[in-house]
C-alpha cells in the first residue's frame, strides 16, 4: 500500500476528485491547507496599502491505495489538477506499513 499525499489550488478539487472516481479511487481525505514553494507568495493591495502574501490557499488530498491503484490514481491527479502555470502544486507517495479498518478490524488492502 501507499499513500499519495497532493497539494492542488482549490478550485480544481472537484475535478481531481471526478478523475479519481473515474478510475475506482472510493476514499480520500481532504484539507483546506496554506502554503508556499518557490513562487514565495505574492504581493497584493488592499486598500492602499501593499502587503505580501506568505500563504498560499491551497487543498490537501490523502489517499491510502493498493500498489496496483497507484500509478492510475497519481496520473489522474496530475491531469485533471494541472494547469501549466506556477502554484500547481505536488504529488507525494509514501510506503503504507497496515492499514486497519476500525468498525471490523479488517487489515491492509481489505481495510482500505
Amino acid at each position: 500500500m501507499k499513500k499519495v499525499e497532493a497539494i492542488i489550488k482549490p478550485f480544481k478539487l472537484e475535478e481531481v476528485k471526478d478523475a479519481l472516481g473515474e478510475i475506482g479511487v472510493e476514499g480520500m481525505t481532504v484539507s483546506e491547507v496554506k502554503g508556499f514553494g518557490r513562487q514565495k507568495g505574492h504581493t497584493e493591495i488592499y486598500r492602499g496599502s501593499e502587503y505580501t502574501v506568505d500563504f498560499l490557499p491551497k487543498i490537501k488530498l490523502e489517499l491510502v491505495l493498493p500498489d496496483g491503484k497507484v500509478d492510475a490514481a497519481v496520473a489522474a491527479i496530475i491531469k485533471s489538477a494541472k494547469t501549466g502555470k506556477i502554484g500547481d502544486g505536488k504529488v507525494f507517495i509514501s510506503p503504507v506499513d497496515d492499514a486497519i479498518r476500525i468498525r471490523t478490524e479488517e487489515k491492509g488492502d481489505a481495510a482500505v
